[in-house]
């Protein structure tokens, strides 16, 4: 039987500054990298399931774990509790998990304190530049060019057919004083960034299951280790494809 989260579970608020304290507002889709990317870049052989280029809440999505054999990409739902597994009259955005919360939230908490960890590889993540004064879509990746991974929490769920599922949240910080990421959302929110894990510290990162040791690797890269430009949208903003639960 499909497990669902108790109300009592979730955050029960529903209006935006409320959401915001749960979740922050931050990056609410990206690129992933494709088959080629996983297996050379990140080393790991491709989950047998399509995904999409760009996704969003409730897209399947690549993510890497390691559940003590090695590191392994899963696809999973981008958003820690999938839609379908939300009590009915409950709206939750999980795609974001404040790192300084995630501890105490009894949405994160569980999987915080058992490190499951996960890295959530990507070729690029979108933000709303305010830096003119108005939002502007703009595209931040790496300065190389080259796909990263960015640092994430995981679980699994287990679905009415009997089958097991995986979910996923980003885990962020705060920007406030880094000089790209504070240009980014709406002047006065308070800023927050996607957290990017440093190759080489990748395997130690899926194998962490103390969750104060990971806190050691929840800092900013440089700015110029980093590239933004504008990336205005060409197609409607709302893409409704289905997603792993629907």
């Amino acid at each position: 039987m499909r497990r669902r989260l108790p109300a009592t579970m979730l955050l029960p608020a529903l209006d935006a500054a409320q959401r915001d304290r749960h979740t922050g507002p931050m990056c609410v889709n990206y690129l992933t990298p494709g088959r080629r990317e996983l297996a050379d870049h990140f080393g790991v052989q491709p989950p047998e399931e399509d995904w999409k280029e760009e996704v969003w809440q409730n897209y399947a999505a690549p993510i890497i774990v390691d559940r003590g054999q090695g590191p392994e990409a899963l696809l999973a739902n981008y958003g820690f509790v999938p839609k379908s597994h939300l009590p009915p009259g409950v709206r939750l955005t999980t795609m974001n998990a404040r790192a300084e919360t995630a501890g105490q939230l009894r949405t994160y908490r569980h999987a915080w304190h058992a490190g499951q960890f996960c890295l959530v590889p990507m070729q690029a993540f979108f933000e709303p530049c305010y830096a003119t004064g108005r939002a502007e879509r703009w595209k931040i990746g790496l300065a190389s060019g080259g796909p990263f991974a960015v640092a994430g929490l995981w679980r699994s769920w287990e679905e009415v057919d009997g089958r097991t599922t995986h979910a996923f949240t980003q885990l962020t910080v705060n920007a406030d004083h880094h000089p790209l990421m504070r240009q980014m959302h709406k002047p006065g929110d308070e800023k927050r960034s996607l957290v990017i894990i440093e190759p080489e510290q990748c395997a130690a990162w899926l194998e962490n299951r103390d969750p104060e040791l990971a806190r050691s690797w929840l800092t900013l890269l440089p700015a110029a280790s980093l590239h933004a430009e504008p990336a205005p949208r060409t197609a409607p903003s709302r893409r409704q494809t289905p997603g792993l639960f629907e």
